[in-house]
């Protein structure tokens, strides 16, 4: 797959492609079922480019090894779903959340941005090889998911490492139903995008 990413996979890859365009698929009904709009959207956003994507090199049996590539970002999930889990569990200020944190921030650098860097040069380069549409939806999707990425990254690093100390309670604001107190009285929303992306 190395060698050849656009013809060259062993069967299990492909079946790998295509559970995974199941998840995605699943979890994007599971997300219009149980979260509003714009809650979701970022993610409804994320998994429809990918299922788009994916389900291109499912439906041609060509690009099955730029896709196992692309898998590599939702390594990053699992410390994605730790950071949520423990910020749900009011555990933020704690060394288990510090670390949660800085394994997010630097399996996302690692998992998401260093091989979304990868596949953008090997699109730019083999241009010449893969159809006009393919380019285009696959651009699409290198800067979607690239932006999306990027900030995540972001709104991980100010709110969990570049703030020095838990702001204090805006007075006279109230805790409302679509917020939740975390961190000393600290109003966290509860659809925060930090919160809510899963991968």
């Amino acid at each position: 797959m190395a060698a050849d990413p656009i013809h060259g996979h062993p069967p299990w890859a492909l079946v790998l492609v295509a559970v995974s365009v199941g998840y995605f698929l699943a979890d994007g009904v599971d997300m219009l079922r149980n979260q509003t709009l714009g809650q979701a959207w970022e993610l409804l956003c994320h998994h429809f480019v990918v299922v788009s994507c994916l389900s291109t090199a499912i439906l041609s049996s060509h690009y099955v090894g730029l896709s196992v590539v692309s898998l590599l970002l939702e390594l990053n999930s699992a410390c994605l779903h730790l950071r949520k889990l423990l910020l749900l569990s009011h555990q933020a200020p704690s060394l288990a959340f510090s670390m949660a944190s800085w394994a997010t921030l630097a399996t996302l650098a690692l998992f998401r941005l260093v091989p979304l860097a990868w596949m953008s040069l090997w699109l730019i380069q083999q241009q010449h090889q893969v159809p006009p549409p393919l380019v285009i939806l696959g651009g699409t999707g290198l800067v979607t998911v690239g932006a999306i990425s990027i900030t995540l990254g972001v709104r991980i690093l100010v709110s969990d490492v570049l703030r020095s100390r838990p702001h204090l309670p805006i007075p006279g604001h109230k805790e409302t139903r679509g917020t939740r107190r975390c961190c000393e009285g600290e109003l966290v929303s509860r659809d925060d995008s930090t919160l809510s992306l899963k991968d």
